[in-house]
């Protein structure tokens, strides 16, 4: 399973954004980090990615899969979602863009190079949502997980507060349910909760 490690407290599992290799995109048009496909990196139906993106250019198309986007840094991107569209402008301040994976819309940097956050899912119901020091998140779904691009403690998915170094993913699958929630957070970090239902309709 791509992005695993040994389970710690709670079977919650955590994944160096440093110690995963850059990869090109699947249409060769730049380079990313795979932080988790699961179940398997062959028959993944989530999968959880940081991209670096040096130039403006086309997405990878995606057919049949659901794709959630969010900029952790840098200017922002504008997204055209299809020719002729006024385009997108997304800034790390922008909530999180889901759309469909198969239109590979074009993308422009703003002003310089940009640090994204993609979640993907292949059926199921995914959610990406910006995590807020010091606020719960109350969270059902079976896989449960939170990047933080400069660090945080993380309360609720252990016996104890776990500390997560600076870009870190933190994930479990079959967690009790109860709220999780960020402590020691950077007041304008990039941290963001992502869930995943894969029996979900």
């Amino acid at each position: 399973m791509n992005g695993d490690t040994d389970a710690g407290p709670g079977g919650l599992h955590l994944v160096s954004l440093v110690e995963r290799p850059a990869v090109p995109w699947k249409n060769g048009g730049g380079l990313t980090h795979e932080l988790l496909c699961w179940p398997t990196p062959e028959a993944w139906q989530l999968r959880i990615s940081v991209a670096a993106v040096a130039r403006s250019g086309p997405f990878s198309a995606w057919a049949g899969v659901a794709r959630h986007f969010a900029v952790l840094q840098g200017a922002g991107v504008v997204l055209q979602m299809a020719p002729g569209d006024e385009g997108l402008t997304l800034t790390p301040d922008s909530p999180p863009l889901a759309f469909d994976g198969s239109l590979a819309p074009g993308c422009t940097l703003i002003d310089g190079p940009t640090l994204d956050l993609n979640l993907m899912a292949r059926g199921g119901r995914a959610e990406l949502a910006r995590a807020r020091p010091g606020v719960l998140w109350p969270c059902g779904m079976p896989l449960r997980a939170v990047f933080t691009l400069h660090g945080a403690t993380l309360h609720g998915a252990a016996s104890s507060p776990q500390r997560l170094p600076a870009g870190t993913l933190a994930w479990v699958v079959g967690a009790p349910c109860g709220a999780w929630q960020l402590t020691d957070a950077a007041p304008h970090g990039a941290d963001w909760w992502l869930s995943f239902n894969p029996h979900a309709l």
